[in-house]
């Protein structure tokens, strides 16, 4: 860990001079307390920093939370080992591509899953009791959910170092978390048009006004949209891997975590807005997701509850290269190179999410030893992802 400013601490040891100029000028707000906590794999982002932690007094900032609200991971580890397996994995991706709809923009054509109409009618219910319909900000929202997105979103089986068979997928609030941001910043924007922000993307909401009050609402139904997609999703993905090998899954642990988010915590004295944008909550004990790139491994971990870092660890690998760059450094060669041995559909769209573009995660995780522990290392055996 090193204090960068008085109020920026850092456990990056990979880290970008313009990331680090970035996370300086969010530090410097007035009402962030007692500091922002710059994680192992911090980025640019838009205003505030990605793999940043943001406690802030009386304000928050939209665009700390992020565009896709409530990203994050799941997990589920089964009871089959490696060897339980058949040899062809490509059935069992092709048969996730059909049953969870990939791609930005995608949704599903109808809702005719029991399990999918329960999680919208709780979903239906939490924006009548937040005072607003999802529909105003995007009509298919019901539609997509149980939808993968693209990016770096991912659904993967992998294998932990005993062998044993996890599923794992990363998504968040699709289209209706992205514009539910997109309105609260643009208002955060207006409101400080007058201010001398160090980036206009710092613009803020005041606790106690009208428009802090509705994007809270809205901003905490969308974590709970992204959180139930991940569970939809799940429940596609263990049925169909139930049919590839023949049998039920059990469902052994399963961790569902958000890495993109806001809530109220109490640290070093006083009751703060926390939005963790690219990190993970590594409170002492709670279980957490660390994910690589889309060939490389990904972590079970578990947090110290380190208080400097108020309780919190990084996200995944961190981008090196922008997807721009990496398109223009990196070949359709290189990927099938990269993802030797990985089940995964060979598509020139996935060349900017090849593992180069990412930081090294040995080098995250070997920076993140002080914020959490490591249970399980996951090694992928198939990989499906949107274009």
């Amino acid at each position: 860990m090193e204090n960068l400013t008085p109020t920026l601490v850092s456990w990056a040891s990979i880290l970008e001079d313009n990331t680090r100029a970035q996370a300086e000028l969010a530090a410097t707000m007035p009402f962030i307390h007692p500091h922002v906590a710059l994680m192992p794999d911090a980025h640019l982002g838009l205003g505030a920093t990605v793999g940043s932690v943001i406690p802030t007094l009386g304000a928050i900032i939209p665009a700390a939370v992020g565009v896709d609200i409530g990203c994050g991971m799941i997990a589920v580890r089964t009871q089959y080992t490696t060897d339980d397996l058949p040899a062809d994995r490509a059935p069992v991706r092709q048969a996730i591509e059909r049953a969870v709809p990939l791609n930005a923009g995608a949704a599903n054509r109808t809702v005719s899953r029991e399990h999918t109409e329960l999680r919208l009618e709780r979903l239906r219910a939490l924006a009548g009791e937040a005072g607003f319909d999802p529909a105003s900000y995007a009509q298919r929202w019901d539609l997509q959910l149980g939808t993968l997105g693209s990016g770096n979103h991912f659904i993967e089986v992998t294998a932990d170092e005993t062998g044993g068979v996890w599923l794992f997928l990363h998504s968040g609030s699709r289209g209706v978390g992205n514009r539910i941001a997109q309105k609260h910043i643009a208002v955060a924007r207006e409101l400080c048009a007058g201010e001398d922000l160090p980036d206009r993307d710092l613009a803020y909401l005041t606790e106690g006004t009208e428009e802090f009050d509705a994007y809270i609402r809205e901003m905490q139904w969308a974590q709970t949209y992204a959180l139930l997609n991940r569970e939809e999703m799940m429940d596609r993905v263990v049925r169909q891997f139930g049919e590839w090998v023949d049998g039920v899954v059990e469902r052994v642990e399963e961790i569902n975590c958000h890495h993109n988010y806001t809530e109220p915590e109490h640290h070093y004295g006083r009751d703060v807005w926390l939005s963790r944008k690219g990190a993970i909550n590594a409170e002492e004990g709670r279980p957490g997701l660390i994910p690589g790139s889309m060939g490389t491994a990904s972590y079970v971990v578990v947090g110290k509850g380190d208080p400097v870092s108020l309780n919190s660890a990084p996200h995944g690998a961190g981008r090196e290269y922008s997807r721009t760059r990496a398109r223009k450094t990196f070949t359709a060669d290189d990927l099938r190179a990269a993802m030797v041995g990985i089940e995964y559909r060979d598509s020139d769209a996935f060349i900017d999410e090849i593992p180069a573009a990412y930081k090294d995660i040995d080098q995250v995780m070997a920076d993140a030893a002080e914020l959490v522990d490591v249970r399980h290392v996951l090694r992928q055996l198939v990989n499906v992802k949107g274009d």
